[in-house]
C-alpha cells in the first residue's frame, strides 16, 4: 500500500511502514482488539529500530492507531501526520455496522468487503479513470485475512473520540484529505487541523478515501513539504 511513498519519501527521510497487527507479515496474536495494542506495536517497533521520536502517520484506520499512540507514547513523537481519518468516535449505528462487516467477514470471507467497502475507499475519479490502481486496490482488499478484517473492525468501533489528544499535542501536524473522501470528509480533516495548536490542511484534489494510494505524488509533495517545513527547520 505504501510503496509510492517508501520510493518518494526516500531522498528526503527514512521511511518506515510497518504491517498491522493480522496484516502483510504481523501475527494477529490473542489480545482483545484494541487501537491501543497497534498502537504498542509501533512503539516497539521503533524500539527495535533504536528511534526516540519520529513523525508518525497514518491514513484511515492507521490514523486512528496514530492518535491511539498520541495518546499512550507522545514522547515519541516529532511531528504527525493524519491522512483521511477523523478524530470522532464511532456512534452507535457506526459500531454495529462494524460488527455486522466484522461478523460476515468471518461468514463468508472477503466477498462483503468487496461489495460494501471496496465502493467508498476510492473517488469517482480513480473508478473512472484509474484502473490499475483501483485493480490494485481491490486486490488488497480480497486478500485482506478475515481474522484480521474482523479484529481490527471491532478495535476500530471501541475507539475513543480524540480531540482532547489532538488539542494537547506540542507537535506539528499535517492533516491530509481526499477531495472525494465521501468516508473521512474534508470537515473532518478541518475538524482536526482546528483542534490542533500547530496545524495545516492539504486537501488532495481527484482523490478519495486513500489519497496516499490513488494520488501519490500529491501526497509525497504534501508530506515533503511538511517535513522541509515544519519538522527539519525547526
Amino acid at each position: 500500500m505504501w510503496l509510492a511513498q517508501r520510493e518518494g519519501l526516500a531522498a528526503a527521510c527514512k521511511v518506515i511502514t510497518p504491517d498491522l497487527r493480522g496484516f502483510g507479515g504481523s501475527l494477529l496474536g490473542d489480545d482483545e482488539p484494541s487501537l491501543d495494542a497497534m498502537a504498542d506495536d509501533v512503539a516497539r517497533l521503533l524500539d527495535g529500530e533504536g528511534i526516540d521520536r519520529a513523525v508518525i502517520g497514518g491514513q484511515s484506520m492507521g490514523g486512528y492507531v496514530t492518535m491511539a499512540l498520541c495518546r499512550r507514547h507522545p514522547d515519541r513523537l516529532l511531528g504527525l501526520i493524519l491522512a483521511d481519518t477523523k478524530a470522532t468516535a464511532d456512534p452507535e449505528p457506526a459500531r454495529a455496522n462494524r460488527e455486522r462487516i466484522a461478523a460476515a467477514v468471518l461468514d463468508r470471507g472477503p466477498s462483503i468487503l468487496l461489495e460494501e467497502v471496496l465502493p467508498a475507499l476510492v473517488g469517482p475519479t480513480t473508478k473512472q479513470r484509474r484502473a490499475m490502481v483501483f485493480g490494485r486496490i481491490r486486490g488488497l482488499v480480497q486478500s485482506a485475512p478475515p481474522a484480521a478484517v474482523a479484529w481490527a473492525q471491532r478495535a476500530m468501533a471501541a475507539r475513543p473520540d480524540s480531540f482532547d489528544t489532538l488539542r494537547a499535542l506540542k507537535v506539528p501536524v499535517l492533516v491530509i484529505v481526499g477531495e472525494e473522501d465521501e468516508l473521512s470528509p474534508l470537515s473532518d480533516a478541518e475538524a482536526m487541523t482546528e483542534a490542533v495548536p500547530d496545524g495545516r490542511l492539504t486537501v488532495i484534489e481527484k482523490a478519495g478515501h486513500l489519497s496516499a494510494v490513488e494520488q501519490p505524488e500529491a501526497f509525497n509533495r504534501a508530506v515533503t513539504g511538511f517535513l522541509q517545513e515544519r519538522i527539519v527547520s525547526s
